[in-house]
């Protein structure tokens, strides 16, 4: 394909009907332990390793996204970066940032404001702890809503414990079963030379650690990593001229629910139940169609209770279904198949791995021992990605297919 000018498809600038979005590049920086780069380093790195992933010229891109990072996100990154986007967004809702922001993107290539948006994410995140440069405090202020809950040390791990506490009131949930969650996240991890940890663990060590925010010990929550990862997502004018095969977005969904926890209408149901539900409608097809999940997991009742909301299970049977295996990456339904937060990396709103994770799945790229196989050996052939924000504040959920 010859550019009409530059970033514009030749007779595509204003396109008689929607077009489709398909992911063009996907792309981690160095993730783990990178105590010499600054973000904006590792957001440099992971856009020029997604633009290679892509096949197509930089000159493509007429559409930007972040967050996270600069004073006028994401003015301040695109000048790093030497673009100078016609189309931005930064919208920042937590872990759900990157999964909103794709489907602002797919939305704007489809009403042709865009050709091709890149999404770029980098945090040291880690570094920065370790060298006393930021600290971990998890409170997030005392203005507005949250002066009502941070005097009392209500901090977001706090927030996510009462909700599994919730819910094992409520549905019987075990300790055990949460624990699961994180035992078959570390046994994907074992099979990614990226993850920061690869050991396997048992339900008895997860249990076994120390408390960290009754019922979560240790392994129940997310690492802390540094790292970084882009998205290209590109109008269908530009499949041909791809390095790899499109990965297509089918259907996006969108959903906030609450801040202040007296709020939250329900502990037991986060705003993936209405973000799933319109992804799934919007993609044409059903929970029992998908072939792998790629789950936002700070803490291991996130996966338990989004794969419910989800429509993966009924409510207040996660329990049970995350047993079994079935999350392994030759399970029933591959769940976070590279280790997730629990495991890979978790550098800070971790989103943007997702759906890097499930794009590598769907085109097949890995090798035997960690590239998911359905029945026969075919392919995957749908994946979703959900995104969680803040203590189940928002959801942003993407539904992606091959071929």
């Amino acid at each position: 394909m010859t550019p009409g000018t530059p970033g514009t498809p030749s007779g595509h600038r204003r396109p008689h009907r929607p077009r489709k979005a398909v992911v063009a590049g996907v792309a981690l920086s160095d993730c783990g332990r990178v105590d010499e780069a600054t973000p904006y380093a590792l957001h440099a790195q992971a856009a020029r390793r997604a633009l290679a992933d892509s096949g197509l010229d930089r000159s493509v891109i007429d559409g930007f996204a972040s967050a996270g990072l600069g004073t006028l996100a994401p003015v301040e990154v695109a000048e790093y970066l030497g673009l100078r986007p016609t189309w931005v967004d930064s919208t920042a809702v937590g872990g759900a940032t990157w999964e909103v922001l794709a489907a602002h993107a797919a939305d704007a290539i489809a009403a042709g404001h865009a050709n091709a948006v890149l999404l770029v994410y980098g945090s040291t995140a880690r570094a920065d702890i370790k060298a006393g440069r930021r600290t971990s405090n998890l409170s997030f202020g005392a203005r507005g809503p949250l002066q009502f809950e941070v005097p009392y040390g209500h901090t977001l791990i706090a927030k996510y414990a009462m909700a599994a506490r919730r819910h094992m009131h409520q549905y019987g949930t075990t300790l055990e079963q949460l624990a699961e969650v994180a035992v078959q996240a570390r046994a994907n991890a074992a099979a990614n030379p990226d993850a920061m940890y690869r050991t396997p663990v048992t339900v008895d060590e997860v249990l076994a650690g120390p408390m960290i925010a009754d019922p979560f010990t240790k392994l129940h929550c997310c690492i802390r990593s540094d790292g970084g990862c882009a998205v290209l997502l590109a109008a269908e004018d530009y499949v041909p001229d791809l390095a790899k095969p499109p990965v297509w977005v089918l259907g996006c969904g969108t959903a906030v629910s609450h801040t202040t926890m007296s709020e939250w209408d329900d502990f037991t149901v986060s705003p993936a139940a209405v973000s799933g539900r319109l992804a799934f409608e919007r993609a044409g097809v059903r929970p029992a169609d998908i072939d792998l999940a790629e789950i936002y997991d700070a803490f291991t009742y996130m996966t338990l209770v989004t794969l419910e909301d989800l429509g993966f299970c009924a409510k207040g049977e996660g329990g049970a279904f995350v047993g079994k295996g079935r999350l392994l990456r030759d399970g029933e339904l591959p769940v976070n198949t590279d280790g997730g937060g629990l495991a890979a990396c978790h550098p800070g709103m971790r989103g943007l791995f997702l759906l890097v994770e499930a794009v590598r799945q769907l085109r097949g790229e890995y090798g035997p021992e960690r590239q998911v196989r359905k029945p026969g050996g075919r392919l995957p052939h749908l994946a979703v990605a959900s995104g969680t924000g803040g203590w189940f504040c928002s959801s942003g959920t993407v539904v992606l297919g091959r071929g």
